[in-house]
């Protein structure tokens, strides 16, 4: 099996850090971005099969990155999990409706996140 890539977007440069070394000690190959737009650039060039994206990013928000993926990719984009720390239901609901097909709360456990990670990227 290939190895699965994984996109982490967010504007917190630490949180990138931490989250993009916990994915590579898992076997996964990963990049991170920190401003919405790059995530753009980096699913055509880096063909992420799951990308975890915050929502409070600078310039373009998770929300418009999820419906500008969604309108150029179709079924075919990345699985997308929106972390966040905008978790209640209001924000769960408007998550779904741009595009996204998982919600995780920040902070978020690791072990589950990974869990459900593998269940996206085939693992």
């Amino acid at each position: 099996m290939s190895e699965q890539r994984i996109l982490v977007a967010d504007d917190d440069t630490d949180a990138v850090l931490i989250l993009t070394a916990l994915l590579r000690e898992e076997g996964y190959a990963v990049r991170g971005v920190h401003r919405g737009a790059e995530v753009l650039d980096a699913v055509f060039n880096f063909a992420p099969d799951v990308v975890l994206l915050d929502i409070g990013m600078p310039q373009m928000s998770g929300y418009d990155v999820a419906r500008t993926l969604r309108e150029r990719y179709g079924s075919a984009r990345p699985a997308l999990i929106a972390v966040t720390g905008r978790a209640d239901e209001a924000d769960r609901q408007q998550a779904r409706a741009a595009g996204f097909e998982h919600h995780v709360a920040k902070p978020y456990e690791p072990v589950a996140l990974l869990r459900l990670i593998g269940q996206l990227s085939g693992r």
